[in-house]
């Protein structure tokens, strides 16, 4: 183990065993180069106040940048048995420019460092996720605009309900997506606060320009309490609340496409490149990707009550527990980010097989509430044209044929209101297209809503 931050008070080292459990290079050494541009932002800090000559200045910026390219082209021959990425940095530095590089440290702890750079990462990985997220909106827009009039059967309980057009059901996913990036812009906005300066818990004694540090690290604002600015990991929760309910909504879309796919439903085939076979029944053709996210979803939600258990009994300021929080973030980040892109791959490919959705359109009664709603208009209470519609549907399931085939006699025995028109009624198409009202399923309402996606996602 290399030379500790903080071995002058101490007159024995760890032992191996917690010294092996303190470390976190192994998921901490990502964040190399935010930490590399954090030295470069703080020691011009440490120039303007003199706590650094320009010279000293120049230097370590010089060699900071150096460092910054010899770890892009080999990152691990440069490790060694660092606690973490922080004193890994530091101890090259130090190595390579001596003294200079013990100087860099001044005005910093870690704990206002470690945060700062976890937040510059955070907000990179947002807006690559948030592009992701625009990516796969795009896919579904593509498929809801390729298949406009498709009628398609929309289920409650997993039970014919009511016709829907395909393209409406794609876009209920684009809307869920949408209210997805809404909330990673939220966190992008709670992550983008800088600590630096911040110190251990109580802030420094240099005189540091923390807005010019903010600015140059690219963020927005500064922190305004050093003790709530180094234990603080409300960002990440918000972070891994967004992420947790938008993996939920791409795992309810991969449980539609693994049940639709199945050749028992049929609605739809995936391409090859997202399926794979089994090493002993040569006809299969699994939905292994959409399972996967369907199942990667429990890791991420997993991660955020990881989080939440992790902070609810620390007190103020630092505790080493906070260590913690670094695997639950970036497996999340990386979990979602692969989703979202594996999705936005996948999509493009589904093939909808038509004969099979209109078999499914001839089962359950699914235009039943169309009848319903044709005798409230009558003047009926609803609750009476409900009982009616029942009792209608019992007939016609007991002599086995559709709503459609039940002669206008039939209907009028149920009742006398019932007249010719009934049949347009029933009808799928005429179903659909009555539903015209915002939000509605009707194809000019489907269009208006994938017109207003396009215009704000591009």
């Amino acid at each position: 183990m290399s030379a500790k931050l903080w071995g002058g008070r101490f007159q024995s080292g760890l032992d191996p065993d917690a010294a092996k459990f303190s470390v976190s290079l192994d998921f901490d050494k990502v964040l190399y180069p935010y930490d590399i541009r954090l030295n470069m932002a703080h020691s011009r800090a440490l120039q303007s106040v003199g706590v650094l000559s320009l010279s000293e200045y120049e230097t370590l910026v010089a060699g900071l940048l150096q460092l910054r390219t010899d770890m892009d082209a080999d990152l691990e021959g440069l490790l060694a048995q660092d606690e973490d990425i922080h004193s890994a940095i530091e101890r090259i530095l130090t190595a390579r420019l001596g003294d200079l590089g013990k100087k860099m440290h001044a005005g910093k702890s870690r704990n206002d460092q470690v945060i700062t750079d976890v937040r510059m990462f955070l907000k990179d990985q947002i807006l690559e996720i948030r592009e992701a997220i625009r990516a796969l909106i795009q896919a579904l827009v593509a498929v809801a605009e390729a298949h406009i009039e498709w009628i398609f059967p929309g289920l409650t309980h997993f039970q014919p309900g009511q016709p829907v057009l395909l393209s409406h059901h794609m876009m209920a996913y684009v809307e869920q997506l949408t209210r997805d990036d809404v909330r990673f812009q939220a966190a992008y906005v709670e992550t983008d606060v800088c600590p630096l300066g911040s110190g251990a818990m109580a802030g420094n004694t240099y005189g540091i320009d923390r807005h010019m540090v903010a600015t140059e690290l690219g963020f927005s604002q500064i922190t305004m309490n050093s003790m709530d600015a180094v234990s603080d990991r409300d960002f990440m929760l918000s972070f891994c609340s967004a992420s947790a309910i938008c993996a939920t909504h791409l795992s309810r879309l991969a449980e539609e496409l693994v049940l639709w796919s199945s050749p028992l439903i049929g609605f739809v085939k995936i391409g090859d490149a997202f399926t794979t076979g089994s090493s002993i029944m040569p006809q299969k053709k699994n939905p292994d990707i959409a399972e996967l996210v369907r199942g990667k979803t429990g890791r991420v939600t997993g991660n955020l009550v990881n989080l939440l258990q992790l902070m609810k009994a620390l007190p103020m300021t630092y505790n080493r527990d906070l260590q913690e929080d670094k695997p639950a973030l970036f497996d999340t980040i990386e979990t979602v980010k692969t989703s979202l892109r594996c999705f936005a791959k996948m999509i493009p490919t589904l093939t909808f097989q038509r004969e099979a959705i209109d078999r499914a359109l001839q089962t359950g009664y699914i235009t039943a509430t169309e009848l319903a709603d044709y005798l409230v208009r009558k003047g009926f209470p609803f609750r009476e044209a409900h009982e009616i519609t029942g009792k209608v549907v019992l007939h016609a399931e007991t002599h086995g044929v559709q709503l459609t085939e039940i002669g206008l006699a039939e209907f009028q025995e149920f009742h006398h209101d019932i007249a010719a028109d009934i049949y347009r009624i029933l009808s799928v198409r005429d179903a659909i297209e009555a539903k015209n009202g915002v939000g509605g399923t009707a194809t000019i309402q489907v269009q208006s809503q994938i017109k207003r996606v396009q215009e704000n996602v591009g």
